[in-house]
């Protein structure tokens, strides 16, 4: 699977990627012909009911976590 970090993009792209809404479509165009077509994916799931909702700061933390812990794997 190819990637593609939205860091490494524009502003301005990366907020017309990230905003495309459940099924619809981007068309990429070079040249005048069709290169390729993005379809937005659906919607983050959101967290049971049932579950109380986290401060963001904790969410950021096991994130972090995440990361180093797949970043020391990987290295």
């Amino acid at each position: 699977m190819k990637r593609l970090d939205l860091d490494d993009l524009p502003p301005k792209l990366a907020q017309l990627l990230t905003g495309l809404a459940e099924g619809e479509e981007l068309l990429l165009v070079q040249d005048g012909m069709v290169a390729a077509r993005l379809t937005g994916g659906a919607p983050a799931p959101k967290a049971a009911d049932d579950e109380p909702e986290r401060p963001p700061e904790e969410q950021a933390k096991e994130i972090f976590e995440q990361f180093r812990s797949l970043m020391e794997d990987e290295f």
